[in-house]
């Protein structure tokens, strides 16, 4: 479990966020290069937001007031919870865990002329009482706001994630499931930067900047594979990584020097990774032309270089050569030995596609081209044909690091999200939902490897809302193929390739005035390209009600159902039980 020292470094960095206003962009981004707005559609319409209890229910009180940022308003609900749990393992052995928890939050949501973005971040303190489980602390949390210091033109952007994920030796990590055991680990990510967007004379510039710091806590735990005695096949499990990103681009739309748009555009995106100093570096320049059709459809085209590049330092080598393994349980890093390089690509690229948007409530990219030597498709659809249900679906293939990664789930996010929450453990439970849009971090972090990968995948959202109802929907899939350096100890990692696949749902609303009622259901599928043995399904659904006593207090009970499906080792049954008390102030 992470220190207090870590706990609190995260706590005070998402309060800046709440104050103040993924960090690593995947690919050059596409647009219109006069107006990214007029065909491709920006950030859409203004956020709509709102103010959640834990389990879903809405809670009265808390603190509005004016928006700093112009018209809007800001609204800030602290809160403290005391609860007592009950977990009964059904499977593979019949035993009973009891918990008491006290947890202090905080949930808001700033919607602003020039400030827009939510914030839920919580602390909880869990005292063992019986049964094979410890006392421990966390924090969880999920922060993502935009600030315009100057309207349209100056943006600070800032976001931020903290959850727990269960993890096996495999690299195999995974939300939602009841969190006991020892290997459970702590997952942090912050990321900030600026973006400008400017126009001199007819000349549209923009630029933008994005740094990303992601820290993965675990317990000491030996660095084995599915044989006793060999190292992981994936290296060990990450531990923390920066990240940086920044593209720039000079252009002018279509028919203001020609009949198509030119832009002209470069990117740097590079990703330092502790374990092995690995490190994933990407430069690409390119040109971009954009051929209107009509007001609604555009086709594009584009020509570049990019050169990619992923090394790594070997692990120092004891007696008989095997990987020494320090005292976080990760290999130790030879710095006398020079990098070795696992991959670099060099060379022409090229991408078409179309970008269509027939009105403000919908738009549809799709791309198909050559990068990283070989073929890519990539895309996005975005769908709100009203103010009760939003569609949105993203292809994507990069190559990254666990920290990238997780970086641009984040940022992927909307900025008026909704947190849904596991009742249980507190946690994030990886979907979240806004007015226009909706976004889920689960695939992101379906493996806590340490080795860089290249990923494909896609991820998909639906969100709709019934007089006061509200009900979510969200599913992916991710393909990552790691990549690691002939001679070090990341050989055997070079090649291997897994699949994440995750479902997450969730239903919620008032059942009176004063009491309101969430369920929530989830699967996942990681299947590991070592072994069948090491594939792991984890599915299960929790139900909570929530009743308004006071203005200030209020009641919840759930009960909740986990199954964990191992080939490997004997399959996890828990039923869980909770009844607690939340005051709002």
């Amino acid at each position: 479990m992470a220190s207090t020292t870590t706990h609190a470094f995260v706590a005070s960095v998402l309060a800046i966020m709440l104050l103040s206003g993924a960090a690593q962009a995947q690919s050059l981004p596409y647009g219109d290069p006069g107006d990214s707005e007029a065909i491709s559609g920006g950030d859409g319409a203004p956020s709509g937001g709102g103010d959640t209890g834990r389990s879903g229910g809405k809670q009265r009180g808390g603190r509005s007031m004016g928006s700093a940022g112009g018209a809007g308003r800001v609204k800030i609900q602290p809160y403290i919870e005391l609860s007592q749990s009950v977990l009964a393992r059904l499977k593979p052995v019949s035993e009973t865990l009891t918990y008491t928890s006290v947890a202090v939050g905080v949930d808001a949501s700033l919607q602003g002329r020039r400030t827009e973005g939510a914030v839920s971040v919580r602390y909880e303190r869990r005292f063992a009482e019986s049964g094979n489980i410890v006392s421990n602390d966390t924090i969880s949390g999920l922060a993502r706001v935009r600030h315009d210091l100057i309207p349209r033109q100056l943006t600070l952007e800032a976001g931020g994630l903290a959850t727990r994920t269960r993890f096996d030796e495999s690299g195999a990590s995974r939300l939602g499931s009841v969190q006991t055991g020892d290997r459970v680990a702590q997952v942090y990510s912050l990321y900030a930067g600026p973006a400008v967007s400017t126009h001199v004379g007819e000349v549209a510039v923009k630029g933008s900047y994005l740094v990303g710091y992601t820290k993965v806590n675990t317990p000491r735990l030996p660095v084995t594979g599915l044989a006793p005695g060999q190292p992981q096949p994936q290296g060990d499990i990450f531990n923390h990584s920066v990240a940086q990103s920044a593209q720039a681009s000079v252009g002018v739309a279509p028919h203001t020097v020609l009949p198509i748009g030119l832009t002209a555009s470069a990117g740097y995106n590079q990703e330092d990774i502790a374990n092995l100093d690995q490190r994933v570096r990407e430069l690409r320049a390119g040109v971009q032309a954009t051929l209107p059709i009509n007001q609604e459809l555009a086709l594009i085209g584009d020509v570049g270089w990019q050169d990619v590049k992923v090394s790594s330092r070997d692990a120092v080598r004891g007696p008989g050569g095997i990987p020494v393994v320090g005292s976080d349980g990760r290999y130790v890093t030879d710095k006398s030995k020079p990098r070795q390089i696992a991959y670099d690509v060099t060379g022409i690229t090229w991408d078409v596609g179309v970008m269509w948007r027939p009105s403000r409530r919908t738009s549809l990219s799709a791309f198909v081209g050559r990068r990283y030597d070989s073929m890519t498709y990539y895309g996005s659809f975005s769908y709100t044909p009203n103010a009760r249900n939003a569609v949105q679906v993203e292809v994507f293939d990069a190559v990254s690091g666990f920290g990238s990664t997780v970086g641009n789930a984040v940022r992927g996010l909307p900025t008026d999200f909704t947190a849904n929450r596991n009742p249980f453990s507190g946690d994030i439970s990886g979907c979240a939902t806004g007015a226009q849009s909706g976004g889920c971090v689960n695939g992101a972090l379906g493996s806590i490897a340490s080795a860089a990968f290249r990923t494909r995948g896609v991820s998909a959202s639906y969100s709709h809302k019934a007089g006061r109802l509200q009900m979510g929907l969200g599913a992916g899939y991710l393909r990552r193929k790691f990549i690691g350096a002939q001679g070090t100890v990341l050989e055997a990692a070079n090649g291997r390739t897994d699949q994440t696949f995750y479902v997450n749902g969730q239903i919620s609303g008032p059942i009176d005035r004063t009491t309101a009622f969430t369920i929530a259901v989830y699967d996942s599928w990681y299947k590991s390209g070592v072994s069948s043995l090491a594939d792991v399904n984890a599915i299960g659904a929790n139900a909570g009600i929530t009743h308004q006593f006071t203005r200030h207090l209020v009641g919840n009970v759930a009960a909740g159902i986990d199954y964990l499906d191992r080939k490997a080792f004997a399959d996890d049954l828990i039923a869980t039980g909770q009844i607690g008390l939340r005051y709002n102030f």
